[in-house]
């Protein structure tokens, strides 16, 4: 089926006097002039449908049916330019859609500051306004992060780059690979992986289907209120093992098992004053014989 662009487009062809051909056989001699039939779009050149559709919506008065409809076969026309900026964003977390809607505002922005007396071809003009129209969305509507501007552009780069090399090797590129084709450091690259994939901050408290249900902030470790006494403990055991059974012993059922001086006493059939002594001997060779920060 033949869009309604292309129907419109070779009726201007065939207005300004550009040879288009029509489906059906040849005219007989003497037969009255055929209309102009409507033509396949892949036998016509876009950008000489692009040209005379121009040149035709400048000889219209802004605001007639007749300039509406040319500047709407304009649009869909080039409609494909839009596709192929947007499939540079197919990696983002939009819809592709979405992307195309947006080049398509980019691209009738184009279109209505063209001027075709400058020389310049339309496409040339048009897709830099396509692709600034696509990364101005997201920018401001997409991310929920903000991302430095350098790193943004350059994701752009490396992901196509990343589609080449894919393709060129059929398989995922690696990071090296990607910083020798754009000559760019391997730093770089890895940043700008990390930012262009950095567009919305999700929620600690959201369950992950991939974990059984269990949200980030389940995973998430805690601080162990006995994580600082662990280098205390450590030491300790090395002091007591230094120490003959019988004042380890001591020790033990003073400061593990919270005795008095005068329940150890009675428990290891020893006096009070002994052991008083005996605690206060253990202490002063260990102070002596173990040097440590207090």
């Amino acid at each position: 089926m033949v869009d309604w662009g292309t129907r419109c487009a070779s009726m201007e062809l065939a207005r300004g006097g550009v040879s288009v051909q029509t489906q059906g056989s040849a005219k007989d001699e003497g037969d009255a002039p055929a209309a102009p039939a409507p033509v396949d779009s892949s036998r016509v050149d876009v950008r000489t449908l692009t040209r005379v559709l121009f040149e035709r919506m400048a000889e219209l008065t802004p605001g007639t049916a007749e300039y509406d409809h040319v500047r709407a076969a304009l649009i869909e026309v080039n409609l494909p330019l839009v596709r192929y900026a947007a499939a540079r964003f197919r990696g983002r977390s939009e819809p592709m859609e979405d992307v195309v809607q947006v080049g398509t505002i980019g691209l009738i922005n184009a279109i209505d500051r063209f001027d075709p007396t400058r020389g310049v071809q339309f496409p040339t003009y048009a897709l830099p306004t396509i692709l600034g129209e696509i990364k101005r969305y997201f920018r401001d509507n997409v991310r929920t992060m903000h991302v430095p501007r350098r790193l943004q552009e350059l994701w752009v780069q490396v992901s196509a780059a990343m589609e080449d090399l894919t393709v060129a090797h059929g398989r995922m590129p690696k990071i090296p690979e990607i910083a020798a084709s754009l000559r760019i450091p391997e730093e770089d690259v890895r940043a700008c992986l990390d930012a262009g994939r950095a567009y919305n901050a999700t929620s600690l408290e959201a369950t992950q289907e991939h974990d059984g249900g269990l949200a980030l902030l389940d995973r998430l470790g805690y601080e162990d209120s006995a994580l600082t006494h662990v280098e205390h403990r450590d030491m300790v055991r090395h002091l007591l093992v230094q120490l003959p059974d019988r004042e380890r012993q001591i020790v033990m059922l003073r400061f593990f098992g919270n005795l008095t001086q005068s329940q150890i006493s009675t428990e290891l059939g020893m006096s009070q004053m002994h052991v008083s002594r005996l605690l206060a001997r253990i202490f002063a060779r260990l102070r002596s014989s173990n040097a440590w920060e207090t």
